[in-house]
């Protein structure tokens, strides 16, 4: 094992971008259909994997939404959420940051509580397991109306003590931030925190009008920030956090090769920029993955993925408190890690 594989492994972690609709392995996914009466238009979980190349992003979705229709019961979300947490566990992911599609859902007819009580309860019991922490972020599916937004909200307000921020995903190209300005004036009426997809497939102009007209505290992707000379001073001024997905950008032809990913220019530009998974089941690798992944890619060293993990704790909306006792720990796990390296 290389000895910066070793540190990333030893390292605890936390994860800002997750789509828990896309943490359905295709194990789950033919369990679950079985349980729930579905036929698949798949063979096997073999022709299902083989389905999962996609030449953009729409390609995926469409994958992505037909997977989740075998999500119908609270049981169905809580065994979804267990899923993904016992592998975030396994990567020393000790805090996570989950988004939920509830109108991937509600347009099925499924009930908003049944989507949010079976995600709640597994959140909760990993915290009574592990004491890993979380947060639950409601997104809007941008392909869709500003005013189907505004009806999910009113679904989700008996809930909004359990929800902990707003952010908007979907297909990116010809759905801009604009397109939402009310409804996040509304959901910043509502004093919770809004973050937002913008510069994966959407150029950084889409970044700028996400800062400006939806005030969000969070760009996720934002890696075509870089296009825009003055969009990289203001993020790296502001601190804005970037919650770039390496694999995902991959898979979904962002960018060729991860050899050719910007991560390490984000980093040597002063961004607050960091590694997370997207979707995992469909762009093959969890958290660790990535961060392996971009380690051998770009030939990352030790400080870098230290100022990766960093960064994502920083980012996060854990307590001030609770940051610094995690900045120490990793502080600690360096310093032992070094003084290994050094006999």
């Amino acid at each position: 094992m290389h000895p910066i594989d070793a540190l990333i492994a030893q390292l605890p972690k936390t994860e800002l971008h997750l789509h828990i609709e896309g943490t359905l392995e295709p194990e789950l996914m033919f369990a679950l259909a079985a349980r729930n009466g579905i036929t698949l238009p798949y063979a096997d979980i073999a022709s299902l994997r083989a389905a999962y190349d996609f030449g953009n992003l729409q390609s995926f979705l469409d994958l992505y939404y037909a997977g989740a229709g075998v999500l119908q019961s609270e049981q169905d979300f809580y065994d979804l959420t267990w899923a993904y947490l016992q592998r975030a566990h396994a990567d020393g992911i000790v805090h996570t940051e989950i988004f939920f599609d509830p109108q991937t859902h509600t347009a099925r007819g499924i009930a908003f509580a049944s989507v949010y009580h079976g995600i709640s309860r597994a959140l909760e019991a990993a915290e009574a397991e592990w004491g890993m922490t979380s947060r639950l972020i409601m997104s809007f599916l941008r392909h869709l109306s500003e005013e189907d937004g505004f009806a999910v909200l009113e679904q989700a307000m008996p809930y909004l003590s359990g929800i902990d921020g707003f952010g908007l995903d979907s297909s990116e190209a010809g759905h801009p931030p604009s397109k939402f300005q009310r409804l996040f004036a509304r959901c910043r009426q509502l004093e919770l925190p809004c973050v937002a997809h913008a510069g994966e497939e959407g150029p950084a102009a889409y970044v700028c009008e996400a800062l400006e007209l939806l005030q969000v505290c969070r760009i996720d992707h934002g890696v075509r920030s870089l296009e825009d000379a003055a969009l990289v001073q203001r993020l790296a001024a502001e601190r804005m956090p970037l919650t770039v997905c390496p694999l995902s950008n991959i898979k979904l032809k962002v960018f060729a090769d991860l050899a050719e990913h910007p991560l390490r220019r984000m980093l040597q530009a002063g961004l607050l920029a960091m590694v997370n998974s997207d979707d995992p089941a469909y762009f093959g690798g969890y958290l660790a993955d990535n961060l392996l992944a971009c380690r051998r890619a770009l030939d990352l060293g030790a400080d870098e993925i230290v100022q990766l993990v960093r960064n994502s704790f920083e980012a996060s909306w854990l307590a001030p408190a609770q940051k610094a006792d995690w900045q120490r720990a990793i502080s600690h796990i360096v310093a032992d890690w070094q003084a290994a390296q050094a006999v």
